[in-house]
């Protein structure tokens, strides 16, 4: 192990954690990711393997069936995941995400009915906010029909989905209390998975492949009052966005473990390759390559810790993963590019790595809200800060 990405103050407990999740990522996941990934086949093994290491209930607590870790602890685990292959996170994301907004939003009996199950990974989570008229604009959704952009649409047992409850508030109340969110459960597969629901079908990607992409078609859909989260309607958009805003730390994690790889990958090939009768890495354009690569890395990998330690810290922290969500996934995608521009010509080959990282990192700058998204909240909260008092 190289001397980037190292966290300082972690306990033993978290330090045993990480080496298991690494040992099997270095095992189980890269010798056979860019087959998977190239062939767009969902990792089924490799989910199993971490339904045994407990990953799917890491942040569940112990009361629950979890390991009650810390959001550190589950960042930095996201981190070794997606070093190995991007979209085997986004399995964990969107799970991640859902048991999070049960936990801390769902009533005692939807506490008790789903975490223990979500703890092990027999029910697994997806959620949806997005339509096809709208996407970061969560403010903008008008259907209770029609959403978009749904990761483990197929593959999840339980999906949790706002949608417009306009009878929930007066007509004079904000948009954002005419929203709710619904936990849908139905089995995996495609097609109409249950009456009046329908998951047509992977979308095709150029990229974040094995994990399957899909819309989710409400029509005729009958739900009780139980199935909103947290019994009560017109809270759904406050819910969810308390989960993005954990899952925007957990993106940024992602980032740095893809942009660790793109730089492993770039350091030995740039000491494997040889022009002009000496290593590449010895001409100082492809050093100096390096050098802004590694520093990109370390940096947005310690802006990601600091986003986790503040939420573990009970503080309001959207400065802090927008910021990191913001600087990771940006350094990501040049990162990858640097190493994609080391590799030259072959970094056009599907034989080697890059290629499939190059594909990769583009989502990293769109999932959980754009970068001009993250810089709206980023300047939102710093005139709060800052504001002239008078």
């Amino acid at each position: 192990m190289g001397r980037l990405l190292q966290t300082e103050g972690l306990t033993e407990i978290q330090r045993d954690i990480l080496d298991a999740v690494r040992d099997f990522v270095d095992a189980e996941i890269l010798p056979v990711a860019s087959e998977l990934e190239h062939n767009d086949e969902y990792p089924k093994d490799i989910v199993d393997g971490l339904k045994e290491l407990g990953v799917f209930g890491l942040m569940i607590p112990e009361e629950y069936g979890g390991l009650g870790e810390s959001l550190l602890t589950y960042s930095l685990v996201v981190e070794e995941i997606a070093r190995g292959w991007m979209s085997v996170s986004g399995v964990i994301n969107t799970h991640f995400i859902v048991s999070h907004m049960v936990l801390h939003h769902g009533t005692e009996e939807q506490k008790q009915h789903f975490l223990p199950r979500m703890a092990t990974g027999e029910v697994r989570g997806a959620f949806s906010m997005s339509e096809p008229g709208c996407g970061s604009d969560v403010s903008a959704i008008t259907s209770t029909g029609q959403k978009m952009w749904l990761t483990n649409g197929g593959s999840s047992t339980l999906v949790a989905v706002l949608v417009r409850t306009d009878n929930a508030a007066s007509e004079d109340s904000s948009v954002y209390r005419r929203m709710s969110t619904f936990l849908i459960e139905k089995p995996e597969g495609f097609g109409e998975v249950r009456p009046g629901l329908t998951i047509p079908g992977k979308i095709e990607k150029m990229g974040y492949k094995g994990v399957d992409t899909t819309e989710l078609v409400m029509d005729g859909l009958r739900l009780p009052a139980s199935t909103i989260l947290g019994g009560e309607p017109g809270k759904g958009f406050y819910q969810m966005m308390d989960g993005v805003e954990v899952g925007r730390v957990n993106v940024a994690a992602r980032a740095c473990g893809l942009a660790l790889r793109a730089f492993e990958l770039g350091v030995e090939y740039a000491q494997l390759r040889s022009t002009f009768g000496k290593q590449i890495s010895e001409h100082q354009a492809v050093a100096f390559r390096l050098a802004d690569m590694a520093t990109k890395v370390e940096a947005a990998h310690q802006m990601m810790v600091m986003a986790a330690r503040t939420k573990d810290s009970g503080a309001r922290n959207d400065l802090e993963a927008g910021m990191a969500k913001y600087l990771a996934s940006e350094y990501c995608k040049e990162v990858v590019e640097d190493s994609f521009r080391i590799h030259g010509g072959y970094g056009y080959s599907k034989e080697y790595e890059i290629e499939r990282l190059y594909r990769e990192a583009p989502m990293l700058m769109i999932g959980e809200g754009t970068a001009d998204i993250q810089k709206m909240i980023i300047a939102r909260r710093l005139l709060e800060d800052y504001k002239i008092r008078t």
